[in-house]
Formats: structure tokens, C-alpha cells, sequence
């Protein structure tokens, strides 16, 4: 029977915000203790409970990163995980170049792995270490200190280039993933006060962001009718073709859970989905990954090779102050639109009810014939002028001698 470790074990907030401030990922710190990233999760979401060995030694690695964070400067701090940073990924860039194989395919190795997390976790795939730290400007204590202004550049430099590099996965492509990411941001900054008391803005730009991206009507613009260059590498081609193959609802949530690393609850309703539903599309997808590429049936090696063919496309995103100033001229557009709209139909309105007949005038019927004695013929209808000269002869006086006309007896 095992035990609860003996040294202390903080909450599960705790843990998480302990391995963010030593710049951890759920990889790395895993691979310390000995278990799997998703252990690592469960552990920080409180959905289990560590125990036995690892739990000891899990404890007592998070109460050493306290330590050190209690100790170690804030400047010291970032200079060693700015040196530790360029290292590791000299050393994944050195891994990559010699791990070549035959068929031409990139070996995904230990410290290729690193590297990438060190790179694309906090800069392409955008897990929620980071999105927790995006979400910092918006809290109450830091909410007088910055203008809206302010607030929606910081979470849109921080968002957007991991956001379209993840809607580049999405859709295949690159004007396309632009695109829907400055609409997000458009939407974002319309509905402002809604999106900065939101508790994962991040979240949310995310979700206006796959919307726009996975829009069926897309596919009748004219340029969006043609291919556009895929990928150099043979393998990335492979699987950027195998992911766009999926359904939209299946490809979001392997690339939710997978790719940017949310949890099945925080992944069943960001697709608006049941847990179940979401479990089993991210089954279905996974199955379809692996029987095309069965080198990525392993959901770890999944998400290294998405968080890679996510970092070889050099999107960039416009500037801030461009956005918000699109966003606005966008909104004023609209809105003269839409008042110009109004007026030209209330001004249709007001026409039609002036010159609107009032009553009714049954039409002339047809003549019948009655016992053989056919319909008298008669001019037809009068015309408008023919009206108008008729109203004019009744009212003008009669000229000339009066005609007789007879008298009764």
C-alpha cells in the first residue's frame, strides 16, 4: 500500500506556478521525476494525486524550486534561463543536423526535444504556462496600470505569433492564418470590456481566431481556389496533407490538445463539445495520424513534430497599433453602412406610402354574350391623359349657343 510522501506537497496552483517560475515544461520537469507529461498534468489540474517514490521525489523537487525562487534574483534568474535557453537550442539544432536518416526524415531525439519545447512551447504552440502569464496584464491589481490600448498590444504581441502559426496548421494557409488572427483581434477589440474581465483572454482570441480560420465560406473566394507551396520537407509535407484530410472538429481538437496543450475539459469546450465527444475525436484523429505515419503514433512525438512544422513557417503577424486602427476603421465603416442602410429604407417606406393607391378599384370585367346578342363594344380603359382631358372639358364653362335640351310635359 502506498503512502503519501513525507515532505510537504503546495496545492495543485502551487505546483504549476512553481514550474513556471523555474521556466520548466511539463516535459522537462517529467523527465526529471521519471513520468510522463500527462502525469505531470494530472498532478497541476488535481485530477490525481502524486504518491509513493515519485511522489516523494516530486515533492521534493517543487519544494527545491521554491528555494532557488526565494534565493535566486529576479536578473540572475533571467540571465541563467536566457543562457540555458540558447544552449539547449544549439544543442537540438545540433541533434537535428546530424540526426538525418536514410529516408531523409528528421530524428526526434531527446535534445531535439528540448529544444523545441524551450523554442515552441513558449513561442509557437503557446501552452498554458504561457497563456497563464499572458493573462497577467488583465488581473485587478495590474488593471489601473495600463489603457486598454495598452492591454490589447500586450495580448496581441504576446498571442499573435504563436496564433497563426497554430492557424496555419488549421487551414494550410499562410494568408489565411493572417487573416483570421487580425479579424480575432478586431472582434477582440470591438468587445473589449468583455474580453479583458474574460479569465483566459488568451483563450478567447484563440476561439474567434478558429472560427474565422475553419469558415466554410472560404472556399468561394477566388484565391483561396488555389493551392499554395507546401512545406520543403517531404515528412512535413506528409503530415501537414494527413492533418488537413481530417474533419475541421477533428483537426481542432488534435491540435488543442496535442498541439497547444490544453486539457479534454478545456479542449471539449473551446470545440463546444461533450468530454466524451472530444475524447473521441481526438481518438479517431490520432488513429488517422498513425495509420498514415505510423512514426507518429506515440502522442508525445506528435506534438514535437507539430511544434516543429509549426516553427519552420516564418509567419509574422502586423504590428498592434496597425490592427486596433484596422479594427476601428472597420467598425466605422460598418456602422455607416448599416446607417445609411436604415435610411435608404426608411426613405423607401416613407415613398411607397405616399404614393400608395387608398382604395380599392375592381377591374372592368369581360362583356358576355346574352341570348345570342354579342357584348356591346366599347373603348377600352382610359388612359391617364385621356383622364386628365375628360376632368378638364367637365370643368371648363360650355362655349357657344346652348343645346336644346327637352323639358318633360
Amino acid at each position: 500500500m502506498t503512502q503519501s510522501p513525507a515532505t510537504p506537497l503546495p496545492p495543485p496552483k502551487e505546483r504549476r506556478r512553481l514550474r513556471e517560475a523555474a521556466s520548466l515544461t511539463r516535459a522537462q520537469l517529467a523527465s526529471r521525476v521519471g513520468v510522463t507529461s500527462e502525469t505531470v498534468r494530472g498532478w497541476e489540474t488535481g485530477r490525481s494525486t502524486p504518491r509513493g517514490r515519485k511522489g516523494e521525489k516530486y515533492a521534493k523537487l517543487l519544494n527545491s524550486l521554491g528555494a532557488e525562487a526565494e534565493v535566486t534574483p529576479p536578473h540572475t534568474e533571467r540571465r541563467t534561463a536566457a543562457a540555458s535557453d540558447r544552449s539547449r537550442t544549439s544543442a537540438g539544432d545540433r541533434s537535428r543536423a546530424s540526426g538525418r536518416n536514410r529516408g531523409g526524415r528528421t530524428a526526434v531525439t531527446d535534445q531535439d526535444r528540448t529544444a523545441v519545447a524551450d523554442r515552441g512551447r513558449t513561442t509557437v504552440t503557446g501552452r498554458r504556462s504561457v497563456q497563464a502569464r499572458a493573462a497577467a496584464p488583465w488581473r485587478p491589481d495590474d488593471a489601473a496600470a495600463l489603457t486598454p490600448e495598452q492591454a490589447f498590444d500586450a495580448l496581441y504581441a504576446f498571442c499573435s505569433p504563436a496564433l497563426v502559426r497554430q492557424t496555419y496548421l488549421l487551414t494550410g494557409r499562410r494568408e489565411l492564418a493572417r487573416e483570421a488572427v487580425e479579424r480575432a483581434f478586431h472582434i477582440a477589440w470591438q468587445r473589449w470590456p468583455e474580453v479583458a474581465r474574460d479569465r483566459d483572454p488568451a483563450g478567447w482570441v484563440r476561439a474567434v481566431a478558429y472560427d474565422c480560420a475553419l469558415s466554410p465560406w472560404h472556399r468561394f473566394r477566388l484565391r483561396h481556389q488555389h493551392p499554395e507551396p507546401p512545406p520543403s520537407d517531404a515528412f512535413d509535407r506528409a503530415l501537414l496533407d494527413t492533418l488537413l484530410k481530417l474533419p475541421p472538429s477533428y483537426r481542432r481538437t488534435l491540435l488543442l490538445y496535442d498541439g497547444v496543450g490544453l486539457g479534454l475539459p478545456e479542449t471539449a469546450a473551446e470545440t463546444e463539445a461533450s468530454s466524451r465527444a472530444a475524447a473521441n475525436r481526438l481518438t479517431h484523429a490520432r488513429e488517422a495520424v498513425a495509420e498514415r505515419l505510423p512514426e507518429l503514433a506515440d502522442p508525445e512525438v506528435l506534438h514535437w513534430r507539430l511544434v516543429e512544422l509549426a516553427s519552420i513557417e516564418r509567419l509574422r503577424a502586423a504590428k498592434p497599433l496597425v490592427v486596433r486602427r484596422a479594427g476601428e476603421r472597420r467598425a466605422r465603416f460598418w456602422t455607416r453602412a448599416a446607417i445609411a442602410f436604415t435610411i435608404a429604407l426608411i426613405g423607401a417606406t416613407a415613398l411607397t406610402a405616399r404614393t400608395a393607391p387608398t382604395h380599392y378599384e375592381p377591374p372592368v370585367p369581360q362583356g358576355e354574350t346574352v341570348q345570342d346578342v354579342p357584348p356591346p363594344i366599347a373603348p377600352g380603359p382610359l388612359s391617364e391623359s385621356e383622364r386628365k382631358l375628360r376632368s378638364k372639358l367637365r370643368k371648363e364653362e360650355p362655349r357657344g349657343p346652348v343645346r336644346l335640351m327637352p323639358q318633360p310635359g
